[in-house]
């Protein structure tokens, strides 16, 4: 996991520098608990790194004497999985320092790599796009992503080996757009060629991905990640939503994402909502939460639900605290 590998490379960075570091200390830098730290030290330990445990009041770890890091030689997967976990660092709510930190840092490994594979790594940070459904981001295939990347930047056609959700697998011509890291996965979007639609493919369902002669255009003012986070909202699922409710869309947002629903404004303080929905019985809460008024326009299958959930909540309000007399309430 890249992230992991950022903080114990961090942790190795802050022993370094001197001094017995207390537990304490290490997991408020590291963002961890006590024992997270104390497994990240049994893995420099196990990478021959001499760290030494220091008993007592200010006890801790520190490095032994006269250790220095030795010179970092990365492969491929390697560099692209530490430079990955610095680049979704930076999404991740890092005070200023550490985001100047990340960045040196990214800088120092970039400096170092061969100029084939600082190129490709290059490509990779130009094709990459966040949306903001963050989480720890498992690496994926380097080999696909690479590949990817390259054409991202250079327009070219993949012909990619893509499994779907009921596993069945084949090859697709893609023409891609950009790729995209949401919510602990990797996306690629663009277009099926074959199906001469706009198509959108977890990274972790691709096998193989191949670079095919030839170019194409991009779309004017295309956006990845608007393009998947639109496409979740969207998906054709057994129930579709509408509703009209009076809330502004930065409240909605907090309760129902982008890649839930769509929003339009209906007239002044109304907003219609549009919802995809394999199932409906997690919506009533949700707009209980809501706490603005709303219509529900469709289906009539919400509307009983919203019946049953009120009329449960009622029969809870009801309720009396237990007595003496009536230990059951």
């Amino acid at each position: 996991m890249p992230r992991r590998a950022a903080r114990v490379l961090t942790l190795l960075e802050l022993l370094q520098s001197g001094g017995t570091r207390t537990v304490a200390e290490l997991a408020d830098r590291l963002g961890v608990d006590g024992r997270t730290v104390r497994r990240y030290v049994d893995q420099l330990v196990d990478l021959d790194v001499p760290v030494e445990s220091v008993r007592g009041r200010y006890g801790g770890y520190r490095l032994g004497r006269g250790y220095r890091v030795p010179p970092l030689m990365f492969g491929d997967e390697e560099a692209l999985a530490v430079l990955l976990g610095l680049v979704a660092g930076r999404r991740a709510g890092l005070t200023t320092a550490q985001r100047t930190a990340n960045e040196t840092a990214a800088a120092k490994i970039r400096r170092v790599l061969p100029r084939h594979l600082a190129g490709r790594l290059d490509a990779v940070l130009e094709s990459l796009s966040f949306t903001e459904g963050l989480g720890d981001f498992a690496s994926p295939d380097a080999g696909v992503l690479l590949t990817l990347a390259d054409a991202v930047r250079h327009r070219r056609p993949v012909s990619v080996r893509h499994t779907d959700r009921e596993g069945r697998g084949g090859d697709r011509t893609l023409h891609p757009y950009g790729i995209v890291a949401h919510a602990g996965r990797w996306y690629v979007t663009g277009k099926d060629a074959g199906r001469d639609e706009d198509r959108t493919f977890r990274l972790d369902r691709i096998t193989d991905a191949r670079t095919l002669p030839g170019s194409f255009e991009v779309p004017e003012d295309v956006d990845p990640a608007a393009r998947l986070v639109t496409g979740f909202a969207t998906a054709a699922y057994r129930y579709e939503v509408t509703l009209r409710v009076r809330a502004t869309p930065e409240h909605l947002r907090t309760h129902l994402p982008a890649t839930v629903a769509t929003l339009e404004e209906h007239e002044p303080g109304w907003q219609r909502v549009e919802i995809h929905a394999e199932h409906l019985d997690w919506l009533p809460p949700v707009l209980a939460a809501l706490d603005r008024p709303f219509v529900i326009e469709g289906p009539p299958e919400l509307r009983t639900l919203m019946r049953d959930f009120a009329a449960r909540l009622t029969t809870y309000a009801a309720r009396t605290p237990p007595t003496e007399d009536h230990p059951g309430g």
